[in-house]
Protein backbone atom coordinates (compact mmCIF):
# COMPACT_ATOMS: atom_id res chain seq x y z
CA UNK A 1 0.00 0.00 0.00
CA UNK A 2 1.13 3.02 -1.00
CA UNK A 3 0.94 6.49 1.40
CA UNK A 4 1.04 9.91 0.30
CA UNK A 5 2.72 12.39 3.27
CA UNK A 6 1.21 15.88 2.87
CA UNK A 7 3.65 17.93 5.56
CA UNK A 8 6.05 20.79 5.34
CA UNK A 9 7.99 19.96 8.40
CA UNK A 10 10.24 17.90 7.33
CA UNK A 11 11.19 16.27 10.70
CA UNK A 12 8.00 15.02 11.59
CA UNK A 13 7.98 13.71 8.06
CA UNK A 14 10.64 12.12 7.86
CA UNK A 15 9.44 10.61 11.51
CA UNK A 16 6.25 9.29 10.36
CA UNK A 17 8.12 8.14 7.09
CA UNK A 18 10.29 5.95 8.80
CA UNK A 19 7.83 4.20 11.18
CA UNK A 20 5.00 3.46 8.03
CA UNK A 21 8.48 1.87 6.15
CA UNK A 22 9.08 -0.28 9.03
CA UNK A 23 5.12 -1.62 8.31
CA UNK A 24 5.80 -2.05 4.77
CA UNK A 25 4.23 0.93 3.73
CA UNK A 26 5.75 2.59 0.42
CA UNK A 27 5.86 6.58 1.21
CA UNK A 28 5.97 9.56 -1.21
CA UNK A 29 6.70 13.24 1.11
CA UNK A 30 5.38 16.47 -0.44
CA UNK A 31 5.58 19.82 1.04
CA UNK A 32 3.09 21.74 0.15
CA UNK A 33 -0.70 22.11 -0.48
CA UNK A 34 -0.57 22.54 -3.94
CA UNK A 35 1.79 19.97 -4.91
CA UNK A 36 0.23 17.45 -2.38
CA UNK A 37 -3.73 18.03 -4.48
CA UNK A 38 -1.72 17.11 -7.21
CA UNK A 39 -0.36 13.96 -6.28
CA UNK A 40 -3.41 13.44 -4.59
CA UNK A 41 -5.15 13.38 -7.83
CA UNK A 42 -2.47 11.03 -9.92
CA UNK A 43 -4.68 7.95 -8.18
CA UNK A 44 -1.22 6.77 -7.29
CA UNK A 45 -2.06 6.59 -3.48
CA UNK A 46 -3.96 4.53 -1.31
CA UNK A 47 -4.54 6.69 1.41
CA UNK A 48 -2.96 10.48 2.52
CA UNK A 49 -1.64 11.84 5.60
CA UNK A 50 -2.34 15.54 5.44
CA UNK A 51 -1.20 18.54 7.54
CA UNK A 52 -3.43 21.55 7.94
CA UNK A 53 -0.94 24.60 8.25
CA UNK A 54 0.58 24.16 4.84
CA UNK A 55 2.11 26.62 2.55
CA UNK A 56 0.68 27.53 -1.02
CA UNK A 57 -2.98 25.76 -0.03
CA UNK A 58 -3.81 25.13 3.38
CA UNK A 59 -4.98 21.17 4.10
CA UNK A 60 -8.67 21.98 4.57
CA UNK A 61 -8.60 23.70 0.84
CA UNK A 62 -6.99 20.55 -0.47
CA UNK A 63 -9.28 18.56 1.18
CA UNK A 64 -12.16 20.15 -0.47
CA UNK A 65 -11.12 20.73 -3.57
CA UNK A 66 -9.96 16.56 -4.09
CA UNK A 67 -13.38 15.94 -2.54
CA UNK A 68 -15.25 18.19 -5.03
CA UNK A 69 -12.95 16.41 -7.62
CA UNK A 70 -14.72 13.17 -6.89
CA UNK A 71 -11.57 11.48 -4.92
CA UNK A 72 -12.67 9.56 -2.44
CA UNK A 73 -8.91 8.66 -0.84
CA UNK A 74 -8.80 8.00 2.86
CA UNK A 75 -7.64 11.03 4.26
CA UNK A 76 -5.79 11.42 7.94
CA UNK A 77 -5.75 15.26 8.65
CA UNK A 78 -2.55 16.60 11.50
CA UNK A 79 -3.18 19.57 13.18
CA UNK A 80 -1.89 21.45 16.22
CA UNK A 81 -4.86 22.69 16.34
CA UNK A 82 -7.04 21.09 19.32
CA UNK A 83 -9.89 22.91 19.87
CA UNK A 84 -13.30 20.87 18.83
CA UNK A 85 -14.70 23.53 15.95
CA UNK A 86 -10.98 22.60 14.44
CA UNK A 87 -11.82 19.09 14.37
CA UNK A 88 -15.23 19.79 12.92
CA UNK A 89 -13.87 22.18 10.39
CA UNK A 90 -11.32 19.16 9.62
CA UNK A 91 -14.08 16.75 9.27
CA UNK A 92 -16.41 18.93 7.28
CA UNK A 93 -13.77 19.53 5.19
CA UNK A 94 -13.66 15.59 3.72
CA UNK A 95 -11.13 14.47 6.50
CA UNK A 96 -11.98 10.55 7.19
CA UNK A 97 -9.94 11.16 10.37
CA UNK A 98 -8.23 13.97 12.47
CA UNK A 99 -5.05 13.31 14.86
CA UNK A 100 -4.00 16.23 17.13
CA UNK A 101 0.02 17.07 17.22
CA UNK A 102 1.47 15.95 19.10
CA UNK A 103 0.93 12.16 18.53
CA UNK A 104 2.21 8.76 19.23
CA UNK A 105 3.60 7.67 16.18
CA UNK A 106 1.97 3.68 16.59
CA UNK A 107 -1.44 5.41 16.94
CA UNK A 108 -0.90 7.21 13.71
CA UNK A 109 -0.09 3.56 11.84
CA UNK A 110 -3.10 2.09 14.01
CA UNK A 111 -5.56 4.72 12.39
CA UNK A 112 -3.84 4.68 9.07
CA UNK A 113 -4.78 0.68 9.07
CA UNK A 114 -8.23 1.84 10.34
CA UNK A 115 -8.97 3.79 7.03
CA UNK A 116 -7.73 1.37 4.96
CA UNK A 117 -9.79 -1.16 6.19
CA UNK A 118 -12.87 0.60 5.71
CA UNK A 119 -15.16 -0.05 2.63
CA UNK A 120 -14.39 2.51 0.09
CA UNK A 121 -12.11 0.08 -1.56
CA UNK A 122 -11.85 -3.01 0.13
CA UNK A 123 -8.67 -4.31 1.61
CA UNK A 124 -8.76 -8.12 2.68
CA UNK A 125 -7.00 -9.19 5.85
CA UNK A 126 -6.11 -12.60 4.59
CA UNK A 127 -5.44 -13.06 1.07
CA UNK A 128 -5.30 -16.43 -0.66
CA UNK A 129 -3.65 -17.70 -4.31
CA UNK A 130 -3.03 -20.97 -5.01
CA UNK A 131 -1.14 -22.45 -1.74
CA UNK A 132 0.02 -19.09 -0.59
CA UNK A 133 -1.63 -17.27 1.65
CA UNK A 134 -0.88 -13.84 3.30
CA UNK A 135 -1.99 -12.56 6.81
CA UNK A 136 -1.47 -8.52 6.12
CA UNK A 137 -2.03 -7.72 9.66
CA UNK A 138 0.62 -9.44 10.49
CA UNK A 139 3.03 -9.34 7.46
CA UNK A 140 2.85 -13.18 7.67
CA UNK A 141 3.14 -15.53 4.61
CA UNK A 142 2.88 -19.05 4.27
CA UNK A 143 3.33 -21.82 1.25
CA UNK A 144 0.69 -24.56 2.31
CA UNK A 145 1.52 -24.96 6.09
CA UNK A 146 5.36 -23.32 5.58
CA UNK A 147 6.11 -20.20 7.06
CA UNK A 148 8.04 -18.27 4.39
CA UNK A 149 10.36 -15.58 5.64
CA UNK A 150 10.55 -12.81 3.11
CA UNK A 151 12.43 -9.13 3.54
CA UNK A 152 9.75 -5.93 3.90
CA UNK A 153 10.30 -5.07 0.29
CA UNK A 154 9.78 -8.52 -0.84
CA UNK A 155 6.32 -8.83 1.33
CA UNK A 156 5.59 -5.88 -0.53
CA UNK A 157 5.78 -6.85 -3.92
CA UNK A 158 4.25 -9.91 -3.13
CA UNK A 159 1.19 -8.71 -1.64
CA UNK A 160 0.92 -6.29 -4.50
CA UNK A 161 1.09 -9.03 -7.05
CA UNK A 162 -1.45 -11.36 -4.89
CA UNK A 163 -4.28 -8.52 -4.57
CA UNK A 164 -3.78 -8.20 -8.61
CA UNK A 165 -4.09 -11.99 -8.96
CA UNK A 166 -4.88 -12.53 -12.65
CA UNK A 167 -4.15 -9.45 -13.81
CA UNK A 168 -1.44 -8.34 -15.59
CA UNK A 169 1.11 -5.80 -13.28
CA UNK A 170 3.71 -3.76 -15.63
CA UNK A 171 6.90 -2.83 -13.54
CA UNK A 172 5.53 0.96 -13.24
CA UNK A 173 3.00 -0.19 -11.24
CA UNK A 174 5.36 -2.16 -8.81
CA UNK A 175 7.35 0.89 -8.78
CA UNK A 176 4.85 3.57 -7.90
CA UNK A 177 3.75 1.04 -5.37
CA UNK A 178 6.08 -0.34 -3.49
CA UNK A 179 9.15 2.25 -3.96
CA UNK A 180 8.58 6.16 -3.84
CA UNK A 181 9.02 8.46 -6.63
CA UNK A 182 12.72 8.16 -6.10
CA UNK A 183 13.28 5.32 -8.29
CA UNK A 184 11.91 5.58 -11.88
CA UNK A 185 10.91 3.46 -14.74
CA UNK A 186 14.08 2.32 -16.02
CA UNK A 187 14.92 0.65 -12.88
CA UNK A 188 15.80 -3.02 -12.39
CA UNK A 189 14.83 -3.26 -8.91
CA UNK A 190 11.36 -4.90 -9.82
CA UNK A 191 13.30 -7.64 -11.71
CA UNK A 192 15.60 -8.43 -8.85
CA UNK A 193 12.76 -8.86 -6.22
CA UNK A 194 10.57 -10.58 -8.53
CA UNK A 195 13.74 -12.88 -9.11
CA UNK A 196 14.19 -13.52 -5.33
CA UNK A 197 10.36 -14.33 -4.80
CA UNK A 198 10.66 -16.63 -7.36
CA UNK A 199 13.57 -18.29 -5.37
CA UNK A 200 11.79 -18.34 -1.67
CA UNK A 201 8.43 -19.45 -3.26
CA UNK A 202 8.27 -21.65 -6.87
CA UNK A 203 8.49 -25.13 -6.94
CA UNK A 204 9.08 -24.71 -10.58
CA UNK A 205 9.77 -22.19 -13.03
CA UNK A 206 6.42 -19.67 -13.10
CA UNK A 207 4.34 -21.51 -10.65
CA UNK A 208 3.20 -18.36 -9.41
CA UNK A 209 4.53 -15.34 -11.01
CA UNK A 210 4.53 -15.43 -15.05
CA UNK A 211 6.56 -13.06 -16.58
CA UNK A 212 4.82 -11.22 -19.79
CA UNK A 213 7.51 -10.36 -22.00
CA UNK A 214 7.58 -6.13 -22.21
CA UNK A 215 4.83 -5.70 -19.68
CA UNK A 216 5.24 -7.27 -16.14
CA UNK A 217 4.40 -9.85 -14.31
CA UNK A 218 1.07 -11.64 -13.45
CA UNK A 219 0.75 -13.95 -9.52
CA UNK A 220 -1.51 -16.60 -11.50
CA UNK A 221 -4.73 -18.13 -10.10
CA UNK A 222 -4.29 -21.93 -10.78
Amino acid sequence: MKILIVEDNEKISKYITDTLIDETFSVDQVYDGETGERRIMSGTYDAVILDVMLPKKDGLAVCKSVRAQGSVIPILMLTALGEIKDRVLGLDSGADDYLIKPFALAELVARIKSLLRRPTETVLDIITVQDIVIETSSHTVYQGNNKVTLTLKEYAVLEYLMRNAGKVVTREQLLEHCWDFAYNAFSNITDVYIKQLRQKLEKKQSTYIKTIRGVGYVFQTK
